[in-house]
C-alpha cells in the first residue's frame, strides 16, 4: 500500500516558517557583511549561515545587496502602512501619512547605526536601500483606499506612488556626497568596512522626509473633501 504524503503544515505555520527564514537571511547579511566586507560575501556564505539552501535563498532575496539592506528596513512598509492605520481617524490624512513616514524611517533599530556606515559606504548597497522605497506604495495605497472609500482605489494608488517618490527623493538629498573632511572622518571610523563611493548623511532626516512630503499635502486634502459624503 501507498504511503499518502504527508499533509502540508497549515497556512498560518508556513508563514512563520517563511518569516522565520527571511528574519535568518537578512541577520545572517548583514552580520557577515560587517564582518569580512560586503564584497567578501557571496550568496552561498549567506545562506549557509542561515541553515537553508542557496536555492531557498534566491526564493527571498534577488542580491546580497538586497538582504543585506533588508536587515534595516525589514518591513518597514508594512510599519508605515499600518502607523497609518493606526491614526485618529480624524486626523487629516496628509499628516498621518506625514507622521508615520517620518516615525518609521527615523525609529533606530538594534542594528542600524553600525548598517548604514556600511550601506553608505557601498553604492550597490546605497541603490538598493533607495529602491525599498517602492516597496511602500501597495500597504499605504490599500490604507488610504479604506480611509477614501471605494470611490478613491485609484487616487490611492496615485497618492501611494507619490509618497514612495517623496520618500526617495528625501533619502538620496539625505545620502549626498560628502566633503573631504566629512569623508575622511567617517571613513576613519568605517574601519575595515571601506570606503569605496562614501556618502555620509547629511541634515536632519525627519525635516527633509516633510519637506518632500509637503507638496502631496493639497492632493490629499482634494481626495479627503471628494470622499466625505
Amino acid at each position: 500500500m501507498t504511503t499518502p504524503p504527508p499533509a502540508p503544515p497549515p497556512a498560518g505555520l508556513r508563514e512563520r516558517k517563511k518569516q522565520a527564514t527571511r528574519a535568518a537571511l537578512r541577520e545572517a547579511a548583514l552580520r557577515l557583511a560587517v564582518e569580512r566586507g560586503p564584497d567578501q560575501v557571496r550568496v552561498e556564505d549567506i545562506a549557509e549561515a542561515a541553515g537553508v539552501s542557496p536555492r531557498t535563498y534566491n526564493n527571498y532575496f534577488a542580491s546580497r545587496e538586497q538582504a543585506i539592506v533588508s536587515a534595516v528596513t525589514a518591513d518597514r512598509e508594512v510599519r508605515i502602512a499600518s502607523a497609518v492605520a493606526a491614526r485618529p481617524a480624524g486626523l487629516r490624512l496628509a499628516d498621518a501619512v506625514t507622521e508615520a513616514v517620518v516615525e518609521q524611517y527615523t525609529t533606530t533599530g538594534e542594528h542600524e547605526p553600525r548598517a548604514l556606515l556600511l550601506i553608505t559606504a557601498r553604492t550597490a548597497l546605497r541603490e538598493a536601500f533607495l529602491d525599498t522605497t517602492a516597496g511602500i506604495e501597495a500597504p499605504l495605497a490599500a490604507v488610504i483606499a479604506e480611509r477614501l472609500g471605494d470611490t478613491g482605489v485609484h487616487t490611492a494608488r496615485v497618492l501611494a506612488a507619490s509618497v514612495a517618490a517623496a520618500v526617495r527623493i528625501a533619502l538620496e538629498g539625505w545620502l549626498r556626497p560628502a566633503g573631504t573632511a566629512e569623508a575622511a572622518e567617517v571613513a576613519e571610523a568605517a574601519g575595515s568596512l571601506g570606503t569605496g563611493g562614501l556618502v555620509v548623511p547629511t541634515g536632519s532626516l525627519p525635516d527633509q522626509l516633510r519637506a518632500a512630503l509637503a507638496p502631496l499635502a493639497p492632493a490629499f486634502d482634494a481626495a479627503e473633501r471628494g470622499a466625505r459624503p
